[in-house]
């Protein structure tokens, strides 16, 4: 999909702050308000714009404590692939979960308070999935960069 210059400007002010309002973004822009408006409802109504959301500051409810976990299943038959995918779907600690290549099938990103709770959450909900044949978990000593913006 091609976007202009006043679209891709458009997208990078909604991506850094979505509660200013049109007439905010107008001025930034030199559009009319409603050029603004009619430009944010064709994105939403393309699927560019998919949601709007606020981002929690993990330190601030005691979820800082960042888990990168690397998932290998038994087997890679479609079975165990689709139950460990809907299991994964209801644990609130996994933030991210990516199927992919290389040797392990899955990298989760996880949020809880400690190492205490990421312990609980492996030993009662993760490992409860079956078909598991190993884990392997990094913990975040830093974050360096993280962001929602995508560029176009």
């Amino acid at each position: 999909m091609k976007f202009d210059e006043i679209d891709t400007k458009l997208l990078g002010l909604l991506q850094n702050d979505s509660k200013r309002t049109t007439k905010e973004y107008a001025l930034h822009l030199n559009l009319s308000v409603t050029a603004v408006y009619e430009r944010i409802k064709r994105l939403e109504k393309l699927g560019v714009i998919t949601n709007y959301v606020a981002l929690v500051d993990k330190k601030k409810v005691n979820k800082a404590f960042t888990v990168l976990c690397h998932v290998k299943l038994v087997q890679h038959i479609k079975e165990y692939v689709l139950q460990f995918e809907r299991e994964v779907l209801k644990l609130n600690e996994v933030a991210e979960c990516y199927h992919t290549s290389g040797d392990y099938d899955y990298i989760l990103k996880i949020y809880v308070a400690d190492m205490e709770e990421y312990r609980e959450f492996m030993i009662t909900k993760l490992t409860a999935i079956n078909h598991i044949g190993s884990t392997q978990s990094s913990f975040v000593i830093n974050q360096v960069k993280s962001t929602t913006e995508v560029f176009i």
